[in-house]
């Protein structure tokens, strides 16, 4: 069993601030900021793209309740909400970060380099294309 299962399951402890049927949100024990909570399904799976239809609206409404309350208890302005798939998933098991953020807080944007496409604006329309047709094609 991974790590947030045994959270989610009551076997493993952790400072829960949100739960329902569907997720469950604890603080981060390495967070950015103080508040920093992750917010998992309570049934195991990896990464977004397996999460089943009928638990994306409810997992996602509770992301957005938790972006809107973190910052107001924390005395924060706005919030970061982000996950990740496989690359830079430290825990296998689906986690939304909410982070409470403040004007001028150290994050600046993201936390990798930006980078333009080579090829320019044709670049950009042949990996438009791609993915439009990859999403037609599902």
């Amino acid at each position: 069993m991974c790590v947030f299962c045994d959270i989610a399951s009551g076997s493993s402890a952790a400072h829960i601030v949100f739960e329902d049927d569907v997720s469950l949100a604890f603080l981060d024990h390495r967070p950015l900021f103080p508040g920093h909570s992750l917010l998992i399904p309570r049934t195991h799976h990896e990464t977004l793209a397996d999460l089943p239809d009928e638990l994306v609206a409810p997992l996602f409404r509770n992301a957005r309740l938790l972006s809107e309350k973190i910052p107001k208890v924390m005395g924060a302005v706005g919030s970061f909400v982000a996950l990740n798939n496989v690359v830079s998933q430290s825990v296998p098991h689906l986690h939304v970060h909410v982070v409470p953020r403040r004007p001028k807080d150290g994050l600046r944007g993201f936390f990798w380099p930006r980078m333009k496409y080579k090829g320019g604006e044709e670049e950009m329309a042949e990996v438009a294309e791609a993915i439009r047709s990859a999403i037609e094609a599902s």
